[in-house]
């Protein structure tokens, strides 16, 4: 077996065109636009090239065939946080041979350990981890567009190449022909109306102000995550131009007390329904199908890929009335009948809470895995983010210290 770094047209079109073989018979796969995963590895498109670097490789049989490949990247914002400084591993497939797969593993982990990590997580992105994160492991079932999906045989590489699980993605889904729970609703609509309180859609006529608010909540609703860093404003501003004529105006949500935003809610209409069609290309003919599909109504799925709040509100239950004018919205959208809320970490119990609390259904499991490659270190998974003090990392840290 031949190991080779993408550095031409041909080992790109080979690294694309791998996935869409493995999955040709799975009727559950959707592939993902060429230009899209190219974009991750371009820095003229990725901001995360300006503070970090990434590589990926192929892997070919004695015949030439392609049968594997996998990236490897370093977020330097976030690779020295952790204990150990870690980087990632990503966009890994494999025929189903244990010693291609681990090949790949240990490419991935030779550049990195070169590059001064220490460990390495995957598989993950290049960027921010509401897309192309974590590896499907349960709910083999058409993933929500960034979800990723992947073979079964895919967890037995990982786990038994010495990856652990470092914490695991839940995706529930809504069925939206189904009513909320009576008591969440009432909750819900009490917040809605209190005096204080105002909710409001995104519009582009005014998307400069949306992208700052997104900003203002995100830094006060992550920062007691540990490795937490900021979002670019740019990053925002390029998925709002970049998803013009699809993105749905109506399904990103903002919640304001007294004029401050304090939550954000965002979701967005299914394209893999569309992209599925498509074998990754999008081309003037397939520019034009996806145009008819989209005006035909053919997307029924939408996907939550984040939502959050300023913690002060977190008890208010803010949520719950996003959800209540979220659902007079999807009244008027009646081709929306299933809503993925994805992905919440197991390390988030209250999320867990909340998509449990509105009828939601755990559908499908990812695992984000963590490799160590001083195998006598001790493993510790992600931190548990508290229900009380959540934005306390200084009592959180001093109550570890004293339970080791």
């Amino acid at each position: 077996m031949n190991i080779i770094e993408v550095t031409n047209q041909k080992h790109r079109t080979e690294f694309l065109d791998l996935a869409g073989k493995l999955y040709k018979n799975d009727s559950n796969y959707a592939r993902p636009l060429d230009a899209e995963i190219e974009g991750i590895f371009n820095p003229d498109n990725n901001s995360f090239f300006s503070h970090g670097k990434a590589i990926r490789w192929i892997l070919q049989d004695e015949n030439g065939a392609t049968i594997g490949r996998i990236a490897a990247f370093i977020n330097e914002k976030k690779a020295h946080t952790y204990e150990q400084p870690t980087g990632g591993c990503g966009f890994f497939e494999c025929i189903d041979d244990k010693k291609a797969a681990f090949l790949l593993f240990d490419t991935a982990k030779s550049w990195l350990s070169d590059n001064g990590m220490e460990a390495m997580d995957g598989p993950v992105n290049f960027g921010e981890n509401d897309n192309h994160w974590g590896l499907l492991v349960d709910g083999f079932i058409p993933q929500g567009y960034g979800m990723p999906y992947h073979q079964k045989y895919y967890k037995a590489f990982f786990e038994e190449y010495g990856f652990k699980v470092f914490f695991e993605q839940y995706s529930y889904h809504l069925d939206l022909s189904k009513k909320f729970p009576e008591r969440f609703w009432k909750i819900a609509e009490w917040i809605a109306k209190k005096p204080g309180f105002t909710f409001e859609h995104f519009r582009y006529d005014n998307s400069e102000k949306y992208v700052q608010d997104i900003i203002s909540v995100y830094n006060e609703a992550w920062k007691f995550h540990d490795n937490f860093s900021p979002i670019d404003p740019e990053d925002l501003r390029k998925i709002a131009r970049e998803g013009k004529g699809v993105i749905e105006e109506e399904f990103i949500w903002f919640a304001y007390h007294e004029g401050k935003p304090i939550a954000f809610f965002v979701a967005m209409p299914d394209i893999n329904q569309i992209l599925i069609k498509m074998n990754g290309k999008f081309n003037l003919w397939n520019k034009l199908k996806f145009l008819y599909y989209l005006k035909r109504k053919t997307i029924t799925r939408a996907r939550i890929t984040i939502m959050g709040v300023v913690p002060k509100y977190q008890r208010f239950g803010v949520e719950s009335a996003i959800f209540w004018h979220m659902d007079k919205v999807m009244k008027r959208k009646p081709q929306y009948n299933e809503m993925e809320l994805s992905w919440v970490g197991d390390f988030n119990p209250k999320m867990v809470s909340i998509y449990e609390s509105v009828g939601g259904v755990k559908m499908k499991t990812h695992f984000t895995y963590r490799y160590l490659f001083d195998r006598n270190k001790p493993f510790n998974r992600t931190p548990i983010i508290p229900l009380e003090n959540r934005g306390d990392k200084a009592k959180r840290k001093k109550a570890k210290e004293s339970a080791e």
